[in-house]
């Protein structure tokens, strides 16, 4: 049978402490975990095309695209068979992810865990591929031909994964001239621009709404934690951990507001001043009031991470007032690399537990570092938007199932 190849990609298992016999038996193991999503075919063509597609993301192939998958388990004719199993297929992705979610939650849950949220982007040649455009790609560091998506994942004492993702159109994408291309794209008729904030309150609000997922914490990098938006719209029983800019102008003390006085000569000044002037996050790194602190954060692939930290209390400033109280916690890595946070988390907090936020949301890098490294997450050739959104999930249901042995094993992967 194709689930027993044993083609296992090498660097999967290397260091999960799989015996040779345990090897052996991962076709079973995988035929049983992907039994659980049965129910989202209707044909049990369907069902093989998802098996075919899956041992091909768990394979040693090179490249993990439709061609090389379909030729190495089936021959030339299934090539077209998999891009209509992405494109069109009548199976239901949506079940699918339900069921995908409902078996993270069963395996990482922690009240104390985090949702974690991330952008990732994937450099694409042509124009006509859903999403595609020149805009600033991640992987790349720069202005690159590329398609961005937006993700949220979960972390937490019990184990961490990808929950979902969506693909982020630019608003250029919806002009007369790109609609033009929407039927070849699949992109339904009635998609509403989304800024990727957006996005990920979207799914942040679904997966708490329909998860019976324990979290305390929702995690970002600053592409959404300057987003004040975004953050005001997360749910209210949470605490945002967000990255921002070195440029994040905030209030160190809460500042009264009056008119300053009038000269005699001219209008009376009718604008409101601060009696505190607003600064950069980045001036207290230089502020020897907030003492530095030496924190083992986690063990990271090459031994601790131990950053110097600071932790203060700031006042928001937003459209230039003053707003809500909240954390300012500042990371210095070894390199000389200075990331600053801010938390809404209440002033009588542990900092223990500051610390705690910190090292969750990385997990959701680890698990696009291994996505990429090992289960073909970036070659994907689907120019649709329903295929981007199944290959995706159909690299999550990979990822799934790694995390599941390794777990078994109490081993983690380091890529």
């Amino acid at each position: 049978m194709m689930l027993h190849c044993p083609d296992w990609s090498p660097e999967l298992f290397a260091e999960v402490g799989l015996t040779e016999s345990s090897v052996a038996e991962l076709g079973q193991v995988l035929g049983d975990y992907l039994d659980v999503y049965a129910p989202c075919f209707s044909r049990i063509e369907q069902q093989q095309n998802s098996e075919t597609y899956l041992k091909g993301l768990l394979s040693d192939l090179s490249r993990k695209s439709i061609e090389p998958i379909a030729l190495r388990y089936r021959d030339e004719h299934a090539v077209r068979t998999l891009q209509m199993f992405l494109k069109d297929a009548p199976w239901d992705d949506q079940q699918m992810k339900q069921l995908y979610q409902d078996r993270v939650v069963q395996m990482a849950s922690d009240p104390n865990g985090m949702i974690t949220v991330d952008g990732s982007d994937f450099a694409k040649k042509g124009k006509r591929s859903a999403g595609v455009h020149r805009q600033y790609c991640g992987s790349k560091g720069k202005i690159e031909n590329c398609q961005a998506g937006v993700f949220i994942g979960y972390s937490g004492a019990n184990g961490y994964g990808l929950l979902d993702a969506q693909l982020y159109l630019p608003h250029v994408w919806f002009d007369e001239a790109h609609r033009a291309w929407w039927p070849s794209c699949d992109i339904p008729d009635t998609t509403e621009f989304r800024t990727k904030p957006q996005l990920a309150l979207e799914m942040i609000q679904e997966a708490f709404e329909q998860r019976d997922l324990s979290f305390r914490w929702v995690g970002c990098d600053g592409a959404f934690g300057c987003d004040q938006a975004f953050r005001q719209g997360l749910p209210a029983s949470v605490h945002f951990f967000a990255d921002v800019h070195s440029s994040q102008h905030v209030y160190r003390k809460r500042p009264s507001w009056a008119l300053p006085e009038h000269a005699g000569r001219g209008r009376k000044p009718t604008r409101l001043l601060p009696s505190e002037p607003s600064v950069l996050v980045s001036t207290v790194v230089d502020d020897k009031t907030v003492p530095w602190q030496e924190v083992r954060l986690m063990e990271g692939a090459k031994g601790p991470v131990e950053p110097l930290v600071k932790c203060c209390r700031i006042i928001e400033m937003q459209d230039g007032r003053d707003a809500e109280e909240l954390w300012l916690y500042i990371r210095q890595y070894e390199d000389g690399r200075i990331k600053y946070a801010l938390s809404n988390a209440p002033e009588d907090t542990d900092i223990e537990e500051l610390h705690h936020a910190a090292t969750l949301r990385s997990a959701i890098e680890q698990s696009f570092q291994e996505c990429k490294s090992y289960l073909g997450m970036s070659n994907y050739e689907t120019r649709s938007y329903q295929g981007w959104r199944r290959h995706m999930l159909l690299v999550m249901v990979a990822h799934l199932f790694v995390l599941e042995e390794c777990r078994q094993f109490q081993k983690k992967l380091r890529p």
